[in-house]
């Protein structure tokens, strides 16, 4: 079961890892053309939360390797979807008008989704906290 877990946890991390540089490649050198400065640096923003939460991953499969904090399933899950609401939504809002769309409804998305993000790194402190009481 802790084998799976970690392997989940690391394909996430993969997945963000990969993604976050080729939208970081994007951001720099395609879309240039076709965003403002202020449009380019809040896409900036995404990938720089999204490469973080990734490394944060890599970290998380190797404390369910080593077995250090237990039931780590609910701290991926709220990391992956606070990934994807909070920098997905940046990335969706920064491009709506090469999209040709009105997105501004996404823009209640992504506080919520540094809310989750949060919430991941706190229920993480507090296991770690915790697990350390009964070691």
């Amino acid at each position: 079961m802790y084998l799976w877990r970690m392997k989940t946890t690391l394909i996430w991390a993969t997945a963000f890892g990969v993604t976050g540089i080729a939208f970081g490649a994007l951001g720099a050198h395609a879309l240039k053309a076709y965003l403002t400065a202020n449009q380019l640096a809040s896409f900036e923003t995404g990938v720089r939360y999204q490469i973080y939460h990734a490394l944060f991953l890599l970290a998380l499969a190797a404390i369910q390797h080593a077995g250090a904090v237990a039931n780590t399933r609910i701290i991926r899950n709220l990391i992956v979807i606070g990934t994807i609401l909070f920098s997905f939504s940046i990335y969706a809002l920064a491009l709506q008008i090469v999209l040709g769309a009105n997105l501004r409804f996404l823009g209640p998305v992504t506080p919520v989704g540094g809310i989750i993000l949060m919430l991941g790194w706190l229920l993480l402190l507090f296991k770690a906290v915790r697990s350390q009481k009964t070691a």
